[in-house]
């Protein structure tokens, strides 16, 4: 009865919850909003990019000088759900830094924390050109 109770509480997430969460980060990234950047990432957060890794704070700090991006535009969204709460978004981003563009592959891992998400770990993998 007590676990029927908590699933309940706590159902597993789906794509367009998930979506949301990571919108809000790239919300975040186009109005330089440093805050709800770090709201949104796990203090533990590690994202490994082309760049390469970076923790929460590293993550946050591209923001010092204002938005880091100009626009974007999210696609071809999945979703893994590995438990009620934990679940991997995977997807393609194009956004605009400056005037270029770029393409990534992202996944991004979302873990219930209390009442709301934090992001875990997040990789871009760049789109070759065909």
């Amino acid at each position: 009865m007590l676990k029927t109770m908590l699933q309940s509480e706590n159902p597993p997430p789906d794509l367009a919850e998930m979506l949301a969460l990571e919108t809000s980060v790239w919300e975040a990234l186009a109005r330089g909003d440093t805050e709800a950047d770090r709201a949104a990432l796990s203090p533990d957060f590690l994202g490994v990019y082309p760049s390469g890794f970076s923790d929460r704070e590293g993550h946050v700090s591209q923001l010092e000088a204002g938005p880091s991006i100009a626009e974007y535009a999210l696609s071809e969204a999945r979703i893994q759900v590995y438990a009620p709460a934990l679940a991997m978004l995977s997807y393609r981003a194009r956004f605009r830094r400056g005037q270029d563009w770029h393409d990534m592959y992202v996944s991004s891992l979302w873990q219930r924390q209390g009442q709301g998400w934090r992001n875990l770990f997040s990789q871009d993998t760049p789109v070759e050109a065909p």
